[in-house]
């Protein structure tokens, strides 16, 4: 049965990436791969020797000799388990999503273009790059990705030169996301689980990030992609500007930058916070709208009117425009994730890494694993999902808090996803939001992602032992 879902997993990714060949939007294969991997968990319950508890990182003890309601019931406590830590993360992306279309309705984002009095490709990289770079360690490489595409989508507008901008945001966003605490939620992880400290986090990680940052963009700006001028279409109309334009992104950017100072001090997830930042940027955008407020459905006659009102109201507006097959997708991929997760898969494959690949560092105090099994991690992370070969690594590795180990694996997975655009959040979103080719990124972007990874790996082991 294990067998099967593999070859199901290995099918469905190879329809996403094949998405422009076969003509197939890719959340169509992300949610069937999803269903029918859950579907055969489900028939083959007894057939499988473990399973692993993501709550507790760990495998069940004794599950082949467990009943089989008790299966079950462990199966349907797993899939809710799982589906909750999904519908955070997309609760959380719905949010982020919608305070940036308000922002733009508000045309808030033409007050960044207007500071952009330069045309030149090379220097909109290092703009974009450095601000990729240091917005994901405030307010994480999802939403930072979000933010920077929504405003590339106003100043770039040839969508052949944006797609090479949104490859090095990815980049910048994943490596500015690995030093920070709440830049990515796989450092997050190892935070909240007391692996790492936020200090340590800083001194162990902030150059190799910078490297893994600086190396590409330098690269990239050699590329033909990223000689001469951007191209304005001199025939484009602009929009009357809102009065409320620079209060609205202030007011946009400053409710999502709160995120993660609400979770700090509540210790709620992400998701609680982001939805009273909605509300908050909602209900300034009714006031500025000078519209009256449009909460819940009403009937009878004052029907006409509401309706009349949701045409025109920013939060209808602003939620329409969202990406909902990005959403969809995004469902399907870690749901389908999940499913091989849970069975003990991937834990088993980090496992065997650690086994059969032979220990190099030994001479350094306190780390026992070798620096090629977190390279490979970190290389893995970018074919299947960060998330569950960290969760994979707690279970494994006993090392005490701030053992330079954690540092590396929280760099490794971070950065590594970067290889590949569908091997982070950040990857999928631009993914979804651009309509970018699995393949084209393949070929123009994943090699400067990968030469940025090695030089940061190398990086991290030198300061290692300065440390």
């Amino acid at each position: 049965m294990e067998s099967i879902i593999i070859v199901v997993f290995v099918l469905g990714y190879l329809a996403i990436t094949l998405e422009h060949n076969i003509k197939m939007d890719k959340l169509i294969p992300a949610l069937v791969m999803m269903a029918v991997c859950w579907a055969i968990v489900a028939l083959g319950v007894d057939s499988f020797s473990n399973w692993f508890d993501s709550s507790k990182h760990g495998l069940v003890e004794g599950f082949s000799s467990m009943a089989h309601d008790d299966k079950l019931h462990l199966v349907e406590e797993t899939l809710l388990h799982h589906l909750g830590k999904t519908a955070e993360i997309l609760v959380f992306l719905l949010g982020a999503m919608t305070i940036v279309e308000i922002i733009d309705y508000f045309d808030g984002f033409s007050t960044i273009k207007n500071y952009v009095n330069f045309k030149s490709k090379k220097k909109l990289l290092w703009m974009f790059s450095i601000l990729a770079f240091i917005l994901s360690a405030i307010i994480d490489n999802l939403t930072a990705t979000i933010v920077l595409i929504s405003i590339l989508q106003k100043i770039v507008k040839t969508r052949e030169d944006r797609i090479w901008f949104a490859g090095l945001i990815i980049i910048a966003a994943n490596a500015g996301g690995a030093f920070s605490p709440i830049g990515d939620v796989t450092t997050t992880m190892l935070w909240i689980g007391d692996k790492v400290s936020t200090g340590m986090l800083f001194v162990y990680l902030f150059i190799p990030s910078l490297l893994c940052m600086i190396v590409p963009s330098t690269i990239a700006s050699f590329l033909p992609a990223f000689q001469g001028d951007i191209d304005f279409d001199e025939n484009e109309v602009e929009k009357p500007k809102s009065k409320f334009s620079g209060r609205m992104l202030l007011i946009g950017l400053g409710a999502i930058v709160f995120v993660p100072v609400f979770k700090t001090v509540t210790h709620l997830p992400p998701y609680v916070g982001m939805m009273l930042s909605l509300g908050i940027v909602a209900t300034c955008a009714e006031i500025y709208s000078r519209r009256k407020f449009s909460i819940s459905s009403v009937e009878g006659s004052q029907a006409q009117e509401h309706n009349e009102h949701a045409m025109h109201s920013p939060v209808h507006s602003s939620l329409s425009k969202i990406e909902m097959p990005s959403i969809l997708f995004f469902l399907g991929i870690l749901m389908a994730v999940a499913a091989l997760e849970s069975l003990g898969i991937l834990f088993n494959f980090a496992d065997s890494l650690k086994e059969s690949i032979p220990l190099i560092n030994t001479e350094l105090p306190g780390t026992q694993v070798s620096d090629l099994v977190v390279i490979l991690l970190g290389i893995g992370s970018a074919i299947i999902d960060n998330v569950p070969l960290v969760a994979a690594s707690l279970g494994m590795f006993s090392e005490p808090l701030d053992n330079p180990l954690w540092h590396f694996i929280a760099f490794s997975a971070g950065t590594g996803g970067s290889m590949l655009i569908i091997g982070s959040a950040a990857g999928v979103v631009a993914m979804g939001m651009e309509k970018i080719d699995f393949f084209w990124y393949l070929k123009k972007i994943s090699w400067l992602a990968f030469v940025g990874f090695l030089v940061g790996s190398a990086s991290f082991i030198v300061i290692r032992m300065f440390v």
